[in-house]
């Protein structure tokens, strides 16, 4: 069997290490072994950010949308079942934009609701 040499294999994995590590701090960007550790935890803690990202927005979503319920006098688990009741299918994302950027169709929205639970 003929020798295998494995240079450019190790080479290349080292290489794509210190690539993703440019940038860092101190020894981080330089030294192999500190490079491979930190680059190994910012992985991990960009996949958990990604999950994280998704959570934060639907909290500031409900935020949003509660501050504008109640400027309008109703209070937001209130507000979310009177719309299920109307079967208004809009999520809370596009709510959050309409209580931002469109007050008055929001308020709109949330007379309509108020009308149907007084019934």
């Amino acid at each position: 069997m003929p020798r295998v040499k494995r240079g450019t294999k190790a080479r290349a994995r080292r290489k794509k290490i210190m690539k993703l590590a440019r940038g860092m701090f101190g020894g981080r960007h330089s030294i192999y072994s500190q490079a491979q550790q930190a680059v190994g935890r910012a992985l991990k803690y960009a996949f958990a950010g990604r999950k994280q990202k998704k959570r934060d927005y639907r909290s500031l979503w409900i935020v949003r949308v509660n501050a504008a319920c109640r400027a309008n006098g109703m209070p937001y688990s209130r507000f979310i079942h009177g719309l299920k009741m109307a079967n208004i299918g809009l999520d809370r994302k596009s709510l959050a934009e309409m209580a931002v950027n469109d007050p008055p169709g929001f308020q709109n929205l949330v007379e309509r609701v108020k009308t149907l639970a007084q019934q």
